[in-house]
């Protein structure tokens, strides 16, 4: 594998991992009542703990996406 592919593999993850990361913030703020009621289902939680925990998965999520994707990608784009 050469830099260049790992370059832009780096990137189009970067890109899809981006779009996820979107479609599950409007999803939360355009259909939450939708989205809790879906999930209070299988789990009893309240919804202060429902909006804690996907607050903190997405700021997980985002995390990741600059730690693993972005952040390399960028080092690669420097280097060569």
């Amino acid at each position: 594998m050469t830099v260049d592919i790992l370059r832009g593999v780096l990137g189009w993850c970067a890109v899809i991992n981006m779009g996820l990361l979107l479609w599950w913030f409007l999803f939360l703020v355009f259909a939450h009542d939708w989205v809790y009621r879906m999930h209070s289902r299988w789990f009893k939680i309240p919804v202060e703990t429902f909006d804690a925990t996907h607050y903190a998965g997405i700021v997980f999520f985002k995390i990741a996406i600059f730690v693993l994707n972005i952040i390399p990608y960028f080092a690669l784009r420097i280097v060569t």
